[in-house]
């Protein structure tokens, strides 16, 4: 344990050690949810899976609110010296030594000092600017290792994989765990071919379950010689409550997907979360530890690691922050920084007539969906405050439409531009600048990949209100996502209706609506006037996705949301899913029981793949996810 030369207050390590008691706390309680997803997944309690998941996103700032609380009533925190501070931190590093989850409890020092330091000291002498505590080499030395290693040859690789899958020893029976191992066994072989296994071939999997929405995934790895290959096996119930593997997932950009930045965080027991994010850098090089940290649960933890890259990127960077290329948005002023791949929205002071809501109703529409499930199309966002920016980087224009649209958010101080509060989220392609400068074979890509978006959205229960082309994007995979919320409602909010018969020939040829329009009204068939004016456009939407403008077709899902069903969103294309192979008598055993196909609200045969580059036009490599 380390401390500091003099000793000014006897108070100093009390503190400290209040602050680390209220990370451990949190900790403790989210490791706890974590380890009950394993239960509520035996169980098949989906619904108590979506309670646990949206809970965990508050338990973080529960427990600061409860350490500022307790520093303020037994300390007088925020009156204390500086020189006291600068104490207390080097009492908490001390604390840190042999901490399983160090780097989470700087995040939380900061997280709780923050709320107590004028924003002048938010330097490293008083938090945690830079890390001070290694996490390399951190096991959980008296549980189970972060990961196994199981070593195969040949002649036992199948066995050696039926073994790995009741390692984790699920409390449910598989259906016929020996016809999945079969195809996981024929996957794995189409993946290695004949290649000679090496004196160190292994299959390392990390030891604790991955679970979201309906799934459970077992994480790992295939090693041969100097070559490795990323996996990710998912594991589904059928309708008799029975388990399957339902596909095999290779290589890092099905991972990618898998982890996107589009999808609610997993549950995972980790008692060492920076170990298992080594070993997910292992397998995903190209995603930032920050995302990686986010994509378990440490949502917190990783906004502080894209902030310090944040810092980085812009001390190596010359080029300005502009107005974000595209259509100005009527609630959100969006700026951005060419050479780096995130777009900054502020929430503007005033909204036209049409746009009737408020600044709170607008953060509790993004905390909605930062606590749903977001099944892959709705990017997440980081919300920060009291950020300040290098007043020089920013553009004259930019900091015009500041002034104008945001002056309560901003303040200049000296040399910086404070913007006291703003979302950031992954830089994607309008879907609209796309569609302008795709060719025939990436516009019909796109706007199947819309209407699946739509789709997708309300198999989660979400209506995304204006659902013009400008307010998705598209991912370097071509993956449609959107990310304008300050319209979403519930699906079962909405009241989706037939626009009625008009009353008489006056009714038919007025330019007004002729008929009452409540709140929650949502008239599907006249989305079309606002988003097919492209004669192209319209003939492939029409092909396939022409039900979306059909009241019938949101009543249907509304009413099976409202029954109680959670639809199954795959992570991953559908194709590749084991039950055609099954279905079609390819590795299946005679008296194998046909797994259930989950309803899906798309039409079948009309998915698109999730990978790969376009053709015609590349998304910029500005996203991972």
């Amino acid at each position: 344990m380390m401390f500091p030369q003099q000793l000014t207050d006897t108070r100093v390590f009390e503190i400290a050690k209040a602050l680390l008691d209220g990370f451990d706390r949190h900790y403790q309680i989210f490791s706890e949810t974590n380890a009950q997803s394993k239960a509520r997944f035996e169980a098949a309690d989906w619904h108590g899976q979506q309670l646990a998941q949206r809970a965990r996103i508050e338990f973080y700032d529960l427990r600061v609110d409860e350490a500022v609380e307790r520093l303020e009533k037994d300390y007088g925190a925020s009156k204390l010296p500086m020189e006291v501070w600068h104490q207390i931190k080097l009492f908490y590093i001390g604390l840190l030594t042999g901490h399983h989850q160090p780097e989470l409890a700087e995040t939380f020092f900061n997280s709780v000092t923050i709320q107590m330091l004028h924003r002048k000291y938010y330097r490293n002498d008083f938090i945690f600017v830079r890390p001070a505590v290694s996490t390399e080499y951190i096991d959980d030395e008296e549980g189970k290792p972060t990961f196994r290693a199981l070593y195969p040859n040949k002649d036992n690789l199948r066995d050696t994989l039926k073994l790995m899958v009741e390692s984790y020893e699920l409390a449910i029976p598989f259906d016929n765990l020996d016809r999945d191992v079969d195809l996981l066994y024929a996957a794995l072989l189409e993946q290695v071919g004949n290649v000679r296994l090496r004196t160190n071939f292994q299959i390392q999997v990390l030891s604790s379950l991955f679970f979201r929405n309906k799934g459970a995934y077992i994480v790992g790895k295939v090693i041969n010689g100097f070559r490795s290959l990323p996996f990710a096996i998912p594991i589904l119930h059928n309708s008799q409550n029975q388990l399957y593997i339902d596909a095999a997932l290779f290589g890092e950009d099905d991972l990618l997907a898998l982890f996107s930045f589009a999808r609610a965080y997993f549950m995972v027991d980790m008692p060492v979360p920076s170990a298992y994010v080594q070993f997910l850098r292992t397998l995903m090089p190209r995603k930032p530890r920050g995302e990686i940290y986010s994509a378990i649960g440490l949502q917190k933890h990783g906004k502080n690691l894209f902030y310090r890259d944040f810092l980085f990127h812009l001390r190596h960077s010359t080029d300005k922050f502009r107005i974000a290329p595209g259509i100005k948005g009527m609630v959100m002023l969006v700026f951005d920084l060419p050479s780096y791949p995130f777009v900054f929205k502020v929430i503007k002071d005033y909204f036209p007539p049409q746009k009737d809501t408020t600044r709170e109703l607008i953060m509790g529409k993004y905390q909605l969906v930062k606590q749903h499930d977001r099944v892959g199309r709705m990017a997440d966002s980081l919300e920060f405050t009291k950020v300040a920016f290098p007043r020089e980087r920013f553009e004259e224009e930019l900091i015009d439409e500041l002034k104008k649209f945001s002056p309560s958010v901003i303040e200049e101080e000296g040399d910086q531009l404070v913007i006291k509060h703003l979302y950031i989220e992954r830089r994607m392609v309008p879907l609209n600048i796309y569609i302008q400068e795709a060719n025939e074979t990436s516009l019909e890509h796109a706007v199947i990949e819309y209407g699946n978006a739509i789709k997708d959205l309300v198999a989660a229960n979400i209506f995304p209100g204006d659902m013009l082309w400008k307010n998705f994007g598209v991912t370097r995979n071509g993956k449609v996502v959107f990310y304008d919320y300050d319209e979403i409602e519930y699906i079962t909010d909405c009241n989706f209706r037939k626009v009625p018969a008009p009353r008489n020939e006056e009714d038919e040829m007025s330019g007004e609506i002729w008929y009452s329009v409540g709140k929650y009204d949502v008239f599907p068939e006249t989305f079309g006037p606002f988003l097919l004016g492209d004669h192209r456009v319209r003939s492939i939407f029409m092909r396939h996705h022409a039900d979306l403008l059909e009241a019938d077709f949101w009543q249907q899902h509304q009413a099976r949301i409202k029954a109680g069903y959670v639809h199954d969103v795959f992570p991953y294309d559908r194709s590749r899913r084991f039950i055609h192979k099954i279905q079609g008598g390819e590795g299946s055993s005679a008296d194998a029981t046909p797994v259930e196909e989950p309803v899906d609200v798309r039409p079948l045969g009309r998915e698109v793949h999730d990978q790969g580059v376009l053709s015609g036009f590349t998304a910029g490599g500005v996203d991972a996810g």
